[in-house]
């Protein structure tokens, strides 16, 4: 199947009162791990390329393992910029193949996020890419993107309106309390459900994303600490309230620690018991292994996207 948008894909999830989980990938095995575990829970899947990501492993080299994926399985598959900065990285992914791209203008005065948006907004529309925005800033770090718990602010609901009637955007990311890595919450987590409510209801049926979704699975943690790791105060957004969410207007849950987490402990984990190993293909196919489980877990657990591909 040929690689879509994500327009048609959130309207149903909005309808169904699911999410489809937005996928990072880094490179074949990570790619590979998360097709597979989507395969075969036969849901609908965003693969997730940040800027960072497009400077590790080339922008080529990721199309063609994305290809790949749609050329070997039978999913409906959205390619997304994660974190554009600027419009010159949206216009380059818009140009070389993806069907969706982000610009995240969060960090701008109001007035300059919308003309910035704007700006991308037309140029991908006239391609056919859909477009996510985002009010609000989400504390911690992601490749380049690093806030501060003090620079962080919550989205603005009666901002909502008028930005993306200004802007055209397709999607909106926005603040409710979650953050980018495996981040130190002070006290419990907690999300601004009131927050997305209101949101939800000055903008109905209009799908709404969360970033700094990951729960930081404390068996992995403890796996990467046994195994000569350290990984202290690692704190998640209980999945729980991510289903809450999902059931709710939230239409795209991007998760990426959880990933990196699983991925990494299988490796040290392979290394401990086979010390003698060199192979890549060995210890990647472990990591492969528990990064396709952590897919399917969220797919089912958190996402409710399950048989909806």
């Amino acid at each position: 199947m040929p690689l879509v948008n994500s327009r048609e894909m959130f309207k149903k999830a909005y309808e169904g009162g699911y999410a489809v989980g937005a996928f990072n990938v880094n490179n074949m095995e990570i790619i590979q791990g998360i097709v597979e575990g989507a395969s075969e829970e036969k849901a609908p899947l965003i693969l997730q390329v940040s800027a960072g990501a497009r400077k590790y492993a080339n922008h080529t080299y990721l199309m063609k393992l994305i290809e790949a994926a749609v050329e070997t399985s039978d999913l409906n598959i959205v390619v997304h910029l994660d974190h554009g900065p600027d419009f010159e990285t949206c216009k380059s992914c818009i140009d070389g193949g993806f069907t969706s791209v982000m610009i995240d203008g969060s960090h701008l005065p109001f007035e300059e996020n919308i003309a910035l948006t704007r700006r991308v907004v037309e140029y991908a529309h006239d391609k056919g890419v859909t477009v996510e925005g985002e009010l609000g800033r989400l504390a911690g770090v992601e490749d380049d993107i690093k806030v501060s718990e003090e620079d962080s602010s919550y989205t603005r609901p009666d901002e909502v309106e008028e930005f993306v009637k200004r802007t055209g955007v397709d999607s909106l990311a926005i603040a409710i309390g979650t953050s980018h890595g495996a981040f130190k919450f002070k006290g419990e987590p907690k999300l601004r459900f009131d927050i997305l409510e209101e949101v939800g209801r000055r903008l109905p049926n209009f799908p709404i994303v969360l970033h700094g979704a990951s729960s930081v699975i404390p068996e992995y943690v403890e796996m990467i600490n046994k195994y000569g790791g350290k990984i202290e105060g690692a704190q998640g957004v209980p999945e729980s309230m991510l289903r809450k969410a999902a059931s709710m207007a939230v239409c795209k849950i991007n998760i990426d620690s959880d990933l990196r987490l699983a991925f990494t402990a299988m490796i040290r984990k392979h290394f401990a018991e086979h010390p003698d190993h060199f192979d890549p293909r060995q210890y990647l196919t472990d990591a492969r292994a528990a990064l396709k489980g952590m897919v399917r877990h969220k797919i089912v657990n958190v996402l409710g996207c399950n048989g909806k591909g």
